[in-house]
């Protein structure tokens, strides 16, 4: 059988994991800017539209950070059962899940323990909440062989079932028509970048943003996850399975804990993204408030290499692009559509068409360093 060598392993860190990057972002814009000419509207126009809306403009940095943070819980869920070789579909169940028990806890527990310690127990509860939504498809996959990706996809449908029937049935204020819960008391309400700001003087930066400090525990996630992965035996064993199964078991690995370990960790991630949404800006538990958020995530981690600080680069460029692209609309004649074009194909040039980029930059780079010997 002939042998492939794999050609990352003879190129150095810097052109696989920025330069080649770069690039097919760099031709993912530029496709973008031919379908923004071709509708009639100036490209750099745009793109200076885009920019400004997401960071120049008063309170546009605090929208960006807030889909950011999102972005970065759900790209580091899918990135870490990437490394399992599981693919986790089931972000948004999961977010629904762990927003459930953010709401529950809030609710609930306000009325006998003080706002700082329901905080915690929110954050927690968003954690169980999740990981329990996340385990149960791991069990089905190393216990019954069941798919990951049909499992995960269904448990989506069930969670946005069960999220449906406690707003209507359960938690929606008596005499009120919107399915929605209550406002959290005021003492479980997350400071917000502009709180925080308003300490230093320059509140306005974050004026009316929906940014809380659900970022800085999303930094920690991205901390705590990169010494999982690389730094505890753990993460080594969860490598290893992704890497070769067979070879995993044949170390001592036992996939079943493996992979339900990973799932449930996974799960809880996902569940974490609800305390900046629910918690820290609606103040309320509500229908889709995940807005798409663990689909994102897959292509966060496909374009963060599923590495932590990849992650962290890839959400707050899909941060930008959420928030640029609202001003987009806002401001021009470009439709709301076209932005999501614009994701869509940097989701393509990234992922899915990542190794047509990537091969012959590797072979133009081998030939000149052949050339240099």
């Amino acid at each position: 059988m002939m042998c492939i060598r794999d050609s990352s392993n003879f190129i150095p860190k810097w052109l696989s994991v920025g330069v080649i990057p770069i690039f097919n972002l760099f031709l993912a814009f530029c496709v973008s800017g031919l379908f923004i000419f071709f509708i009639g509207e100036n490209p750099f126009k745009a793109i200076s539209v885009m920019i400004k809306g997401a960071f120049y403009y008063p309170g546009a940095i605090g929208y960006t950070l807030y889909y950011t943070t999102n972005f970065i819980f759900t790209g580091l869920a899918v990135a870490l059962a990437f490394h399992a070789r599981l693919f986790n579909i089931g972000g948004e169940g999961q977010a629904y899940v762990g927003g459930l028990g953010v709401g529950l806890v809030c609710l609930i527990f306000d009325q006998y323990i003080a706002g700082f310690l329901v905080t915690i127990l929110a954050i927690l509860g968003s954690v169980i909440f999740g990981a329990v939504w996340g385990i149960i498809p791991g069990y089905l996959q190393a216990k019954r062989g069941s798919h990951i990706v049909i499992t995960t996809i269904m448990f989506n449908f069930i969670a946005a079932g069960v999220l449906n029937f406690f707003l209507v049935d359960v938690l929606k204020p008596k005499g009120s028509m919107d399915p929605a819960s209550a406002y959290f008391p005021a003492s479980t309400h997350l400071p917000t970048f502009q709180d925080l700001a308003s300490l230093f003087g320059f509140e306005k930066a974050f004026r009316s943003a929906p940014a809380n400090v659900s970022f800085f525990i999303a930094l920690l996630a991205c901390v705590a996850v990169w010494y999982l992965i690389w730094r505890s035996p753990l993460g080594y064993e969860i490598r290893a399975l992704g890497k070769s199964g067979a070879a995993a078991r044949y170390a001592g690995v036992r996939p079943v804990k493996i992979i339900m370990i990973a799932m449930m960790i996974s799960g809880a991630l996902c569940g974490m993204m609800a305390i900046n949404t629910t918690q820290g800006e609606s103040e309320r538990l509500i229908l889709n408030f995940t807005e798409g958020a663990g689909f994102i995530g897959i292509a966060v981690a496909l374009m963060g290499r599923s590495h932590p600080a990849g992650v962290f680069l890839a959400a707050l460029l899909f941060g930008f692009l959420y928030q640029g692209g609202a001003e987009l609309a806002l401001w021009t004649k470009i439709p709301r559509e076209m932005i999501v074009v614009i994701q869509a194909l940097v989701i393509l040039f990234t992922g899915a068409l990542s190794l047509m980029v990537r091969a012959p930059l590797e072979r133009l780079f081998m030939s000149i360093k052949r050339a240099d010997v």
